[in-house]
């Protein structure tokens, strides 16, 4: 099952692309480089929704494994006082 990662403003200028994308697996929305929402199909929505699982069921997922997301980082630097 892949999974798309798109911005929320990629998802406002290219909306067609992310509902084909979802009839193949879920569309992650990130607002500042962190996801905030989640794109499916009705179909996955109603499979998921109609079953009730417990947390542990649902992180074990056939197909979880194969998901690459990798959130961005970033560093802050704080600058070093100048004792001199």
């Amino acid at each position: 099952m892949p999974v798309t990662t798109i911005t929320s403003r990629e998802l406002k200028q290219h909306i067609g692309y992310a509902k084909r994308a979802a009839k193949s697996g879920p569309v992650f929305i990130t607002h500042r480089g962190e996801p905030a929402h989640v794109l499916l199909s009705m179909e996955d929505y109603r499979r998921l929704a109609g079953q009730r699982r417990s947390l542990v069921e649902a992180l074990s997922m056939p197909g979880l494994a194969d998901i690459d997301f990798e959130p961005s980082t970033f560093r802050i630097e704080t600058p070093r006082p100048d004792l001199g």
